[in-house]
């Protein structure tokens, strides 16, 4: 219901919140499988990869400006699922419609070039590896990648924004609260964001891997295949 000036009104926080949650109540009959983002502290994201997703999202003009929309819409459980595949994010975002809004972002693929320089940059750092699948970062690691146009993390350019709501912005509210809802996922399982720009890690593994291991041989006088099966690399570091 609309007021005499064409304003809807004012909505209490309480009831925004359990608005939402009657409507998860009612996604979770329909698919049980569904990942709401819960907010149990006072920050979105509190592990390196998280925190890192969103300050580098905020590192930018135009998103610094306009993703506080979404803070407090993450932060009250209104992100009621998000999904994460290569390349893109599906979400749905408890608003003020009657059904939840269908939120669609989608990450351009790492180029193949910068992938490389990565991974070569990291050849030989095996401990700082085996942290990152931990939620840890190595900080000899970061400005590796941290740096804008060359580092992992997308800019806005790489970033296509998607939503099902009436809002004429880009980024409205809906699609802000995902963005930092993607932080507080990869909270839980870094190895997402490597999901989510469409690259291998194992590759990355592999590569650290077999370096530590052709080098520890080469110190024992032995020869090395210099080869270890994708399970092997799963096993080692507890994926």
């Amino acid at each position: 219901m609309w007021d005499y000036y064409g304003y809807k009104p004012y909505k209490p926080v309480a009831e925004k919140k359990a608005e939402a949650q009657r409507k998860l109540a009612k996604l979770r009959k329909k698919n049980p499988n569904i990942s709401p983002i819960i907010i149990e502290g006072k920050k979105i994201a509190v592990t390196w990869w998280g925190t890192a997703w969103n300050k580098n999202l905020e590192s930018y003009a135009d998103y610094a400006n306009r993703m506080g929309r979404g803070r407090s819409y993450v932060k009250n459980g209104m992100v009621l699922d998000l999904q994460i595949v290569p390349g893109a994010v599906n979400a749905k975002v408890s608003g003020s419609g009657k059904t939840p809004y269908d939120v669609l972002i989608r990450i351009d693929k790492l180029p193949e070039h910068r992938w490389k320089a990565i991974v070569d940059q990291c050849s030989r750092r095996i401990a700082g590896i085996s942290d990152l699948v931990q939620g840890k970062f190595p900080e000899d690691l970061a400005h590796v990648f941290l740096k804008q146009e060359s580092g992992l993390f997308p800019s806005p350019s790489e970033i296509h924004l998607g939503c099902s709501c009436p809002d004429w912005a880009e980024m409205c509210k809906h699609v802000a609260a995902v963005l930092y809802g993607v932080g507080a996922r990869l909270d839980s399982d870094p190895t997402l964001f490597f999901t989510l720009r469409s690259i291998d890690f194992s590759e990355l593994l592999q590569r650290s891997v077999e370096e530590k291991i052709g080098s520890m041989l080469k110190n024992a006088g032995r020869k090395s295949s210099r080869t270890i099966d994708d399970a092997d690399i799963a096993a080692l570091f507890g994926l």
